[in-house]
């Protein structure tokens, strides 16, 4: 069978750095309140001409050039957002026109934002899997922060923007995605949603975000609940079920929800904080792009090599959450091929 491994992991992040001092000036907030409950430094934030499709364009574009491989030799894009462009067309058409890419069919998957780190994955990694495509960017991408309420503290402190790009490709080794287990929990529909509603200033002038009258709502307490309650049993199991135990998982990787709520898995885990990473501190929670972006610093650290058992754990909007067993593809592990169809 056919395994798909990750060759490659591009990468964006806005130039714009936003520091708790400066939210703390506009919101019932302060630099050390952010710090002891969610462990944010700073967080990117997507300049006014970049949404969804320019993040993800040149994210796109970093994991062609980092692979080797020109745009054109991509044989499907899909495209993990909630935060489209445009309600049509799709955010992956929008990403290829950006990049000059044609005839390359593409679409968009929204499994809730953040969970679309391994949603989505395991979507590409079927048509790698399938035999038919031989090159599958997965783009992660959102600008979440223009859908915040700018008065709203309990999510206007913890998000950032960026996009990632898995390039997908078989592995002859064998490497690659081995298992995959999507779960859905809709009775916690509401924990974390973006809704049109009619909002209003304490003059009861009519509030706007980025896209208008649609604004990010979080319920943290819901949210807390979950992560500790649900997620290391889900972990757990998912383990058991790959037949290992977690002491054979060399490297974890979280989405980037709250700092503490990482460490309270890792500690409820039994696992020690060296065998997984984090960069929420520096970029704020990105959405579905934090996962991928998190296996970027690690390989580029050098804390993740060719063999390690790897667990992606991705959680959100859905409420939806997945884990992925990944034996980590190293540049041998990929037959080689030419750059443009």
């Amino acid at each position: 069978m056919t395994t798909a491994g990750i060759r490659t992991i591009g990468r964006f992040l806005p130039e714009r750095v936003v520091t708790n001092a400066e939210l703390a000036d506009r919101l019932p907030t302060s630099d050390k309140w952010i710090q002891d409950r969610l462990g944010i430094l700073t967080r990117r934030v997507a300049a006014d001409d970049e949404w969804s499709s320019t993040l993800g364009a040149r994210a796109l574009t970093d994991a062609c050039q980092r692979a080797g491989v020109s745009e054109d030799s991509v044989d499907l894009v899909i495209c993990g957002t909630y935060t489209p462009d445009h309600m049509l067309p799709n955010t992956a058409s929008a990403i290829m026109a950006r990049v000059g890419m044609r005839y390359t069919p593409g679409f968009d998957v929204n499994s809730g934002g953040c969970p679309g780190a391994v949603f989505a994955l395991d979507v590409g990694r079927r048509y790698i899997e399938s035999g038919e495509y031989k090159r599958v960017a997965v783009v992660l991408t959102d600008v979440g922060t223009r859908l915040l309420d700018p008065e709203d503290r309990t999510v206007g402190v913890i998000f950032g923007d960026a996009a990632a790009c898995y390039m997908l490709e078989p592995a002859v080794t064998g490497r690659g995605v081995q298992k995959v287990t999507l779960r859905s929990d809709p009775t916690g529909y509401t924990s974390v949603y973006a809704a049109r509603e009619h909002r209003t200033d304490a003059a009861g002038k009519p509030k706007a975000s980025g896209f208008g009258n649609n604004f990010t709502t979080m319920r943290g307490p819901e949210i807390r609940e979950f992560v500790l309650g649900e997620m290391p049993a889900f972990i757990e199991a998912f383990v058991r079920d790959c037949g290992l135990t977690l002491t054979d998982i060399d490297f974890y990787a979280f989405h980037q929800a709250n700092l503490r709520l990482l460490h309270g898995i890792m500690e409820r885990l039994g696992e020690p904080l060296t065998k997984t990473l984090t960069n929420i501190e520096r970029i704020g929670n990105v959405s579905g792009a934090s996962l991928p972006l998190v296996l970027h610093d690690a390989v580029e650290e050098g804390r993740l090599r060719p063999g390690d058992r790897t667990l992606l754990v991705a959680f959100g909007g859905g409420l939806n959450y997945g884990a992925a067993l990944v034996d980590w593809a190293g540049p041998a592990d990929f037959p080689t091929r030419e750059s443009s169809r």
